[in-house]
């Protein structure tokens, strides 16, 4: 016993390797030893142990019963037996069928706990010379409307996963493609001249995206009462569209812009120009920004030029009507349209020509679009004409496709002016946020200044925290009033936390309490508990990393702000030994940057005083 003793104290000085590696490792060493059977540690993947069993980490044993030719407690047993006399942080097991269940000695969590605590970067990769790069496609607005629910979710999916991907040790390229062109800007065009007197953002008081917003709505409106007035003289719905004369002018007016008629395209550039002004305001108050804007009307003629060397390199092929089409039958797809025969692009030359234009920019390794799930056939015959046309990453783009979010009373309607503006929802939020904080007594003592500091946060940390928490594929429902609650699994409750650890903190500081060493002590289940849940961040954000899910992150964040306060709740901080209240306050400090780190993956600031 004195020889395993030293072996552990040597084990907890060192490099602090996560337990479920050592656990691994050592399994695997058994197996080899005990049976003679090779298993990479790799494939050992312990699991924490259900609370109604003793130990800490969990192991099947069943993949070595048939090579053992015994009994699945008895190889439980043999290992777990194994492990108690080699591998010094194992002091007891118990099996379970073919469950082996590992009671991992309380002070090599002293060590665990004292690695996490030297780590400045818990959790995190440091991004290198050598690291591949990403780059992140997000938002994607078009300029014909402002910001609403919908690129919420989009935005926040794309800033959270850039920021997940540069922790697991990559170099990432934020990028936004704004679509500027098209039919649909016409028609917030054409509105403008004929019903907004002239009116600007500045005469309006109104931000830019917003007017031309309330424009193309303008627009709907008037189209709907001409087909109306159509209808009501007999004709049919598609007579009435083809008849119509305010689409007309919409169309003729996008021909004109093609034709780079002066008078339009200045119009164009100075509309635009509002709504990107209004755009940056709104990506401002989110927390997000871009390396990079690449824009449709500077991307489409290099799409057009990219398809023609794909025409001639017989990757492509040209109808009788002098379209241009990519078979994709033999991919078990079907033929794509990339040019009219009047040789405008579709959606799929502009993205070939964006997709050009980075290449050029960049040294890209990857390529990430986050782009909802209605999109997901689109992407599939992107990434194969994009491997014909010659890009090294094309084959294995990325469509990082989420579910659409929704509010309780159903589906959100540009045209109809039923969206929820993004603006709008943030100010709400934050109005909220500081009714429920002032309410609860959590403002009490504070200046003004604190207190709008304090509701700007939580109020879009629970705005953030609530798009993020759900797994990004499924669809979702978006209810206001449930994300700004202070207990339950929303932002405010971790961010909530994480303040009250700061209190304890500072009353530590004022105190004058001065940390010993707490090598030495033996810390208790619920200490263990929290240990071990800190242990986990590092295998939490590779998985993030690796499967694309800020959801995973905030569920972490979640788990790990109950298990403090299990533990806040058990355990008395300040008031016990020198030992044990510097091992808790450690403890404390080390979930408290836990905290901060995670949700600053999500995008998600903290507050020191609530």
């Amino acid at each position: 016993m004195p020889e395993k003793i030293k072996k552990l104290r040597k084990l907890v000085k060192t490099a602090y390797m996560s337990i479920d590696k050592v656990i691994s490792t050592a399994v695997s060493k058994a197996v080899k030893e005990l049976y003679g059977i090779d298993t990479p540690s790799d494939s050992i993947v312990p699991q924490a142990t259900r609370k109604e069993f003793e130990g800490n980490l969990t192991v099947m044993v069943f993949p070595w019963v048939k090579a053992a030719r015994k009994a699945p407690e008895a190889v439980g047993t043999e290992i777990g037996n194994w492990l108690v006399a080699n591998e010094p942080a194992v002091s007891g097991f118990n099996v379970v069928k073919g469950f082996l269940n590992i009671v991992i000695t309380p002070t090599y969590w002293n060590g665990v706990l004292a690695n996490i605590v030297a780590d400045e970067a818990w959790g995190t990769k440091p991004v290198t010379d050598e690291s591949p790069l990403v780059m992140v496609e997000y938002s994607s607005p078009n300029t014909n409307k402002p910001l609403h629910l919908g690129h919420l979710r989009n935005i926040l999916l794309g800033s959270s996963l850039s920021k997940i991907l540069e922790a697991c040790g990559n170099k990432v390229v934020k990028t936004n493609i704004v679509n500027d062109r098209g039919i649909h800007i016409c028609k917030s065009m054409l509105a403008w001249q004929r019903w907004f007197d002239g009116a600007t953002p500045e005469s309006a008081s109104i931000k830019g995206d917003h007017l031309v917003g309330d424009c193309y709505v303008a627009f709907d409106k008037h189209y709907k009462a001409e087909l109306k007035a159509l209808k009501e003289q007999g004709m049919s719905d598609e007579e009435a569209e083809a008849a119509s004369t305010v689409m007309a002018d919409a169309r003729a007016m996008l021909r004109k812009w093609e034709d780079g008629d002066p008078e339009v395209r200045a119009l164009w550039a100075k509309m635009n120009e509002w709504v990107y002004a209004g755009f940056d305001e709104t990506y401002k108050r989110m927390g997000v920004g871009f390396d990079k804007i690449y824009y449709e009307s500077q991307t489409y003629l290099d799409g057009k030029a990219k398809v023609l060397e794909g025409l001639e390199k017989g990757v492509l092929y040209r109808r009788e009507d002098g379209s241009v089409w990519a078979d994709l039958r033999q991919d078990g797809l079907d033929e794509k349209l990339l040019l009219r025969s009047d040789g405008t692009s579709v959606y799929m030359t502009q993205d070939i020509g964006t997709a050009k234009q980075r290449f050029d920019d960049y040294p890209i390794d990857k390529m990430i679009y986050v782009v909802g799930n209605e999109q997901n056939y689109h992407f599939q015959v992107l990434a194969i004409i994009l491997d014909r046309l010659g890009f090294k990453w094309g084959k294995d783009l990325v469509h990082f496709s989420y579910g659409m979010v929704e509010l309780p009373e159903g589906k959100m309607k540009s045209r109809e002016g039923t969206v929820v503006d993004a603006d709008d929802l943030m100010a709400e939020m934050v109005a909220t946020a500081k009714d429920v904080a002032t309410q609860l007594g959590k403002t009490d003592g504070l200046s003004e200044a604190e207190v709008d500091n304090i509701a700007e946060t939580v109020g879009m940390g629970a705005l953030k925290y609530f798009l993020l928490k759900v797994d990004p594929r499924k669809n979702m429902t978006f209810n206001p009033k449930e994300s700004i609650d202070f207990n339950g699994n929303t932002g405010p409750f971790i961010q909530y936390t994480y303040a009250r650890i700061q209190s304890v903190l500072r009353k530590a500081a004022e105190a004058g309490f001065e940390p010993v060493d707490y090598s030495k002590v033996e810390p208790n289940e619920r200490e263990i508990a929290l240990i071990q849940r800190l242990g986990d961040f590092p295998s939490v954000v590779a998985e993030a990393g690796r499967s694309y899910s800020p959801a995973l992150i905030a569920n972490y964040a979640y788990d790990l702000t109950k298990e403090y306060n299990q533990f806040y709740h058990d355990c008395s901080i300040l008031k016990d030994t020198p030992e044990v209240c510097s091992l808790r306050t450690a403890l404390s400090a080390a979930t408290a940057r836990t905290i901060r780190t995670a949700l600053g993956l999500l995008g998600i600031n903290v507050v020191e005083r609530m």
